[in-house]
Order: C-alpha cells, then structure tokens, then sequence
C-alpha cells in the first residue's frame, strides 16, 4: 500500500508568501477599485541590466549555431563562470576558494533547501528566530525538526537561537550544542549585520564543537559598512565547518533568469567524508545544470561594464530603503535594517500583532508588507518591508503610511 511521506504533514499552513498572496487577493477582489502598493515579497522590479541583456541576446546566438551550441552544462557549472566567482568574490577579498569548490546551481533557496539531505537526519538545526522559512520548512520534509507545538510555534527538535530588539537581533550561542547552524547576513527579514568579529566567533564555536555553519549570504552585495564581512571565508578557519550560498537573484535582478552557487571547501569533513564529495555527488545525480545562457550572463556582472550597471541598481534599493527608513522615522516608527540590507525591520504600532498590522496597511493605506511572525515566533509584533519596489511606489507606500 503506498504511503505518504507524512513529515509534509506536519508543514504549518502554506508558504508564508502564498498566504499572503491569497489574503491580498481576497482584498482586491471585494475592492477592484484599490491601488495596492507591494513592498512584501522580495523580488526585483528593476530591468535586467543593459550589459547582461546583450550578453543573453549574444548566448541566444550560439545556442543557434552548430559550432557554438551547448548541451548539458558541466556538473559544477562552466569553468568561465567559477573561475570569476573564484576570482571577484572570494580571491579579491582574501578568501581562499577555489573555482573547482563552487557549484552553480538555479538559485539559492533550492540549495539551501537541499543542503540537508547530505546530512543524516539524526542532526540538530539551530535557526535564528525570526527565521527565513525555507530552512526549517527544508528540515520539517525531511523528517529532522520534530513535532510542532501550537503553543510555542515551534518544532520539538529545532533549536531556536532568538533575535530580538534588545539584542540588536542577533543570535547568541544556544545552551545545547547544534550539530548545524544557519545563519543568514545580511539578514532576512531583520536587515542585520554581523561584524567581522562576531562572525569570527561563531566560526570558532563551530570548530571547537564540531557543528556545521550553513551561510546564506544572498544579500552580500548590499553591504555598505568596511566591518561587516560579505563572506564567512573571510574569518580564520571558516574551511573547516562552513558552507556558503550565493545569489545572482538581489545582486543582479536575476529572480526571472535563476541563477546562484554553494561553496563547499575541500578540507570540509565530517566522519572522515568529504562534504564536496557528497555534494558532488548529489548535485550530479539530481541536478543538470543551470542553462548556458544564465551562466554567461551571470559572468557579465564580473565584466567592469556589468558590475558598473548591477552596482548602480543595488544604489537604487538602498535609496528606496533609505527613504523607507526615514520616513517611518519621522513617522514614529521604531525600524532598524535598511543600511547593509534591502529589508526594512520595524516594530508594529499600539502592540498590534504582526498580522494585524498586516490587514491594517492593507485595509487603511493598501499597502503590503510581511508579517514578523511568518519568520518564527520571535518576529510577533515586528513588519518587513522591502526596497525592491520601484521609486515610485516606495515613496507612494510610506507617503501613504505616514498619512495615516
């Protein structure tokens, strides 16, 4: 008799991004007259850069020419394109990593979902609390988190590492020892930041424990502070207990063309195994590359002209989040992020709950954000908000907010 893998029984709801879709649907439809600004999800508005879009026009070009036609991508992704990852976003910044340790992949949130599946599911995770959801949710179809208890809002066997207002949300070294840690910085959905030294810390904890860092470092390019590291590489011993995942989908507006990579160092082992060799090995069985076409287009943004452009979009959120910040300011708000990230972080008014405030916004100024507790119990009473909008509507969304 076949059976259902029941651990999928234990997901809480939809994605936190369907339900608010179906809630601002629901809207819409009994309000048709409604001009509802979107500052929830993060996704990209801004074209594709000029660069990059003759670089696709040009891949376009040899997929039609028998001497220049690609099949089947290399397991690891095209030399060309790991060879300038290598180069611009590891090497220039002193890190020792080595082309043939990155593995292009479609995306981040597809390797930070599948990560876990080289890992046995005995394992403990330790998630910051608000949390991206993808890394428990990843953890729940596997069978690794536990039992969900309604009262707490979380799984009997995650570690929870809570990041609240008055520890500038951070996470702090939990009391029982994880056997993996995700950490995401800059942070989703809080916009926070880890120093360098702070970084260093937990990359030493990891070592003298024996634990496993899993670094989403997706936002890396929205950095803006000399002390804040765009890599976990760049802490002392990192090659001995880190993994990290890069995204092309913030950094270069590529959320329609999917593109990303994990780095996994060589000297990574667990049990005497080599963590490449298991990644490896799973990336070639189930996965057949990321198309030609993306994969040269992502090189272009390590072209002078390509990183110029893509640079000029990242300044373009960061002005969105700066306006975002200080209006809610003046507002009366009290928000934090938007300096190194594109997330705006602030805490709902009167002691509204999350969602409240989410039909609040949508109800009174029909604008659209997220709910802090869709990321985890810590994030009640605490609202995101994205830069990703155009300028236009993020003037129009805080405008609307600071009239009510």
């Amino acid at each position: 008799m076949v059976k259902v893998n029941d651990n999928y029984l234990k997901l809480q709801g939809s994605y936190l991004f369907s339900n608010i879709a179906k809630k601002v649907n629901g809207y819409v439809e009994a309000h048709p007259e409604a001009k509802i600004v979107r500052l929830g999800i993060g996704d990209v508005t801004q074209p594709i850069a000029p660069e990059i879009i003759n670089t696709l026009h040009e891949a376009v070009d040899e997929m039609g020419n028998a001497d220049t036609f690609k099949g089947y991508a290399p397991d690891l992704g095209y030399e060309f394109l790991r060879n300038a990852i290598s180069d611009y976003d590891y090497k220039k910044r002193g890190c020792s990593i080595d082309p043939d340790e990155i593995f292009v992949s479609d995306g981040a949130k597809c390797d930070c979902g599948n990560i876990q599946e080289i890992f046995s599911v005995e394992n403990r995770i330790a998630v910051c609390d608000p949390v991206y959801p993808v890394y428990v949710d990843s953890n729940v179809m596997a069978g690794r988190a536990g039992d969900y208890d309604k009262s707490t809002e979380k799984y009997s066997s995650v570690i929870y590492m809570p990041c609240k207002e008055e520890n500038g949300f951070m996470p702090e070294f939990p009391t029982e020892v994880p056997d993996l840690i995700y950490l995401c910085f800059p942070n989703n959905p809080t916009g926070a930041v880890m120093t360098k030294d702070k970084l260093q810390e937990w990359v030493d904890y990891a070592n003298k424990n024996g634990s496993i860092i899993l670094y989403d470092s997706a936002y890396e390019a929205f950095i803006s502070e000399d002390n804040v590291p765009h890599s976990i590489f760049e802490c002392e011993g990192a090659r001995t207990c880190a993994i990290e995942f890069r995204s092309f989908s913030k950094t270069a507006g590529f959320t329609g063309l999917r593109l990303g990579y994990t780095v996994i160092p060589k000297d990574l082992v667990v049990d005497g195994v080599k963590l490449w060799d298991l990644w490896a090995r799973r990336h070639g069985t189930k996965y057949n590359g990321a198309p030609y076409i993306i994969q040269k287009a992502g090189a272009t943004i390590y072209t002078p002209e390509g990183r110029k452009q893509i640079e000029q979009q990242i300044a373009y959120y960061m002005e969105n989040a700066k306006y975002i910040y200080n209006g809610l300011k003046e507002a009366g708000y009290s928000v934090s992020g938007g300096v190194n990230a594109p997330y705006i972080w602030l805490k709902t008014p009167d002691n509204m709950t999350s969602w409240e405030f989410f039909d609040y916004l949508l109800e009174k100024a029909n604008v659209v954000g997220t709910p802090g507790s869709g990321f985890g119990p810590s994030g009640e009473h605490f609202f995101r908000l994205t830069a990703f909008g155009s300028r236009e509507n993020t003037i129009e969304a805080v405008d609307r907010i600071k009239n009510l």
